[in-house]
């Protein structure tokens, strides 16, 4: 490996997360509050002995309640989920919801019957708040990405630079060699030397998905960089790259700009040394 390299790999951080990272309780209580009055229905079944008949009940005076079932067994509500019936046939899970037997035989075969019964849930209201805390770990790497666009901007901000967020490749009518291919920069620097389209994200853990992000920008930095008045900028970090050095060193040798939180100082030296511009 190349000194460079061994310095940026040796910089990478443990962790982004702040305590926010974790959970979008605003998000989860969004989520739950759209269905929150269908929850209160179902809440009817709750210590019935007769789960079927209470269902029909309920069927009887509100049928769409049933329509939120598949997010008490943790499913997204009006996702498409498949599932296999009792006769072996796949089937879509919301095909359940529509007659009293089938809601039934959902809540029988589920194992919800038996927790309403026994009232091992007390209220669905907030049985689904804990389901939303737990499928929400599931975004927790876009909050990554999304920690790692805002640690870049607090750097750009202390150091008073001038860029703007979000800017659509379409923007750039002199860029042709990206062809069709629409692409949105997380941030734009316009220098009186060059204009900067940069890049940024976060891995905290490793994967396929690694390689795929090294090729996918070392083809994107060939694109931009063949054209004198721009450059293409990768802001990456997180010790999920360990597991990817190969690919990462690899992009290296084709991307001549890439850095780190530790080392994204040496940009911004760069840039106010070319004298940034407002567009």
């Amino acid at each position: 490996m190349s000194r460079k390299f061994e310095r940026f790999i040796s910089q990478l951080s443990e962790t982004n997360a702040t305590l926010d990272y974790f959970t979008d309780f605003e998000k989860i209580n969004e989520n739950v509050r759209k269905i929150e009055i269908k929850l209160n229905q179902l809440n009817y079944l709750i210590g019935k002995t007769n789960i079927k008949r209470a269902v029909e009940e309920l069927f009887i005076e509100n049928p769409g309640v049933f329509e939120v079932l598949d997010i008490l067994i943790a499913i997204r509500t009006n996702k498409k989920a498949k599932t296999i019936n009792r006769e072996g046939k796949i089937v879509l899970m919301k095909s359940y919801f529509k007659t009293p037997e089938l809601i039934y035989e959902f809540i029988n075969d589920t194992g919800l019957g038996e927790m309403f019964q026994n009232k091992r849930i007390t209220n669905l209201v907030d049985y689904v708040f804990g389901v939303e805390v737990g499928l929400d770990t599931n975004a927790r790497k876009n909050r990554g990405g999304e920690n790692m666009s805002k640690a870049v901007a607090m750097q750009f901000d202390r150091a008073d630079i001038y860029y703007k967020k979000e800017v659509k490749s379409a923007v750039f009518l002199d860029i042709t060699s990206l062809g069709v291919d629409l692409k949105k920069f997380d941030f734009v620097i316009k220098t009186r030397k060059k204009t900067y389209l940069i890049e940024t994200n976060y891995y905290n853990s490793g994967g396929s998905k690694l390689n795929e992000v090294a090729r996918s920008y070392s083809d994107l930095a060939s694109k931009i960089n063949q054209y004198n008045k721009y450059e293409f900028i990768w802001i990456t970090d997180g010790q999920g790259w360990l597991s990817a050095k190969n690919k990462l060193e690899e992009a290296f040798s084709i991307i001549p700009s890439i850095y780190n939180l530790v080392n994204l100082n040496l940009f911004i030296e760069k840039i106010k040394n070319e004298h940034i511009i407002e567009f």
